[in-house]
């Protein structure tokens, strides 16, 4: 059973997703403001918070990065409209995946599962054969403890960040698409958002890039996706 946060000012919205949530076996906190879903988090652990980007008082973009303060907790955030430049900046901010409103609770219910597997660390395709410690040049791997370093020094990861670059790491020169890393990293089985992916590798590239403008170990491929070097 896994406990869900969910921030959302809209109570006929809030109320039907958490009941719906709690018949499929999760437990439900909800909360109408982001300053409440702060503290809640501060006062009690939960495994993922779905968090609507339109709040009174402080946006969810805003609540957002500070979540990501706080550590690596799961977001998925929820969007009135796939407006790309909303989209784009909640998935910026930190969110690892996102759903447009109206929500299909059975959408949401799936994503939560999908994010809970990634953070519960399941090697599947990310783990692949390969296993121990790597090293590709400053940048260290150990694919066993779910550690990254880069110089000696740990680099801190969200589990969906990690999930990419173990991905990508286990095949080093090789290009993979935006939608087989879709699949692999987010589960994502239909046609999906490569904005998820962008977004995604960005947020990697600013942590162990030394200049994430010029990057050596997440290469794009115009036209086709990313590579994994340095080669």
């Amino acid at each position: 059973m896994s406990q869900v946060l969910l921030i959302e000012d809209h109570q006929t919205v809030r109320d039907g997703l958490q009941l719906a949530l709690t018949r499929q076996g999760h437990t439900v906190d909800a909360v109408a403001t982001g300053e409440q879903g702060l503290e809640r988090l501060r006062a009690a652990s939960s495994d993922v918070v779905v968090l609507d980007l339109m709040l009174p008082g402080m946006d969810g973009f805003e609540v957002c990065r500070r979540i990501r303060q706080l550590g690596d907790l799961p977001i998925i955030m929820l969007t009135a409209r796939n407006d790309d430049m909303d989209v784009v900046a909640g998935l910026e901010a930190g969110a690892d995946d996102y759903v447009v409103k109206p929500v299909q609770a059975r959408v949401l219910e799936a994503r939560i599962r999908a994010v809970l597997r990634r953070t519960g660390g399941e090697s599947r395709r990310t783990g692949g054969e390969r296993s121990g410690l790597e090293e590709h040049g400053a940048l260290t791997i150990d694919r066993a403890a779910l550690v990254v370093s880069k110089g000696g020094l740990p680099v801190s990861l969200a589990p969906t960040e990690l999930r990419l670059l173990l991905e990508l790491a286990q095949t080093p020169g090789q290009v993979l698409s935006r939608q087989q890393l879709l699949e692999a990293v987010w589960e994502h089985g239909y046609l999906g958002d490569s904005r998820l992916v962008d977004a995604c590798v960005q947020r990697l590239r600013a942590k162990i890039e030394d200049d994430s403008s010029a990057p050596v170990f997440i290469q794009t491929v115009r036209g086709f996706g990313y590579r994994f070097g340095p080669l």
